[in-house]
């Protein structure tokens, strides 16, 4: 097939594809999630999330993005951070909470969520976060990671660096990963083993996570940190437990899931609450 009919089918596809709808009045929401096809940020009346104080066995995680994101919405300079570890440690509850305090203290602080198949649409997000310098956007990635054939991770690049208009003044990214590179082991073991420059095959890959500022660790909890978190639980929403009788049903519980992390200590807590009447 010739180029000119490529680029007639191109034409006729783009023509059908439906208008990008108009930047929101971001005053509306604290939270929006952006859609393709057609572009447009859907607001979002309530964001799923939990008290920062509840964030347990994470002190150090918690104080510094939360210092980070202050300082941003602030309109100080900040840096780009990637949250990676253990899977239900809090990575994207801590997101979503600091954001919430910057809120409570009245900082024009918006959160973006942007889904990982959406990356190669981010310049024309960007485009609309900065036509809106009066308000400063966190633009959130959760649960990111690239496999062998992904391309997605050039377009995070472009986020990250900023291409030649540079990033937004006013945008702040942050991710979410179980892998400290973005990408499997495997993967980066075999663009070494078969690249005909390892070096610098390894290096594209591996680059993109030093491009966050900040790089917070979550790594599997202690017995008594999760026991912790289950009992900070309790307090917050006035549920009355023996330590005794806590200890024994939380470590029961943790036993049949064959894991311990603060997505089980809630798990628990919330069957815990039920029992004894409490909504959450």
């Amino acid at each position: 097939m010739s180029d000119e009919v490529l680029t007639r089918i191109a034409s006729a596809l783009e023509r059908l594809a439906p208008a990008p709808q108009p930047a929101p009045d971001f005053r509306q929401a604290e939270a929006f999630i952006w859609h393709t096809a057609p572009d447009r940020l859907e607001p979002v009346p309530v964001v799923s999330r939990i008290d920062l104080r509840l964030l347990h066995g994470i002190d150090r995680s918690r104080d510094t993005l939360l210092a980070n994101t202050l300082q941003f919405a602030r309109g100080a300079a900040a840096n780009n951070a990637l949250l990676w570890g253990a899977r239900g440690m809090g990575k994207s509850s801590l997101v979503k909470a600091a954001h919430a305090a910057a809120v409570d203290e009245g900082l024009p602080l918006k959160l973006v969520e942007l889904a990982r198949e959406d990356l190669p649409s981010v310049g024309r997000l960007l485009a609309h976060l900065r036509d809106a310098p009066e308000m400063r956007f966190i633009l959130f990635c959760d649960d990111l990671s690239f496999s062998h054939d992904d391309q997605h991770y050039k377009s995070l690049k472009a986020v990250l660096d900023g291409g030649i208009e540079g990033r937004p003044a006013n945008v702040i990214l942050y991710a979410t990963s179980n892998r400290r590179h973005l990408m499997p082991r495997d993967m980066i073991e075999n663009e070494r083993s078969t690249a005909i420059n390892p070096s610098e095959a390894v290096e594209e890959k591996v680059s993109l996570s030093d491009r966050f500022g900040l790089w917070l660790g979550f790594h599997p909890c202690s017995q008594d940190e999760y026991l912790a978190m289950i009992r900070g639980y309790c307090d917050s929403y006035g549920v009355e437990i023996s330590d005794a009788e806590l200890r024994a049903e939380a470590i029961e519980w943790q036993a049949t899931r064959g894991a311990r992390s603060g997505r089980v200590a809630w798990q628990y807590f919330t069957d815990l609450a039920g029992r004894r009447g409490v909504a959450l």
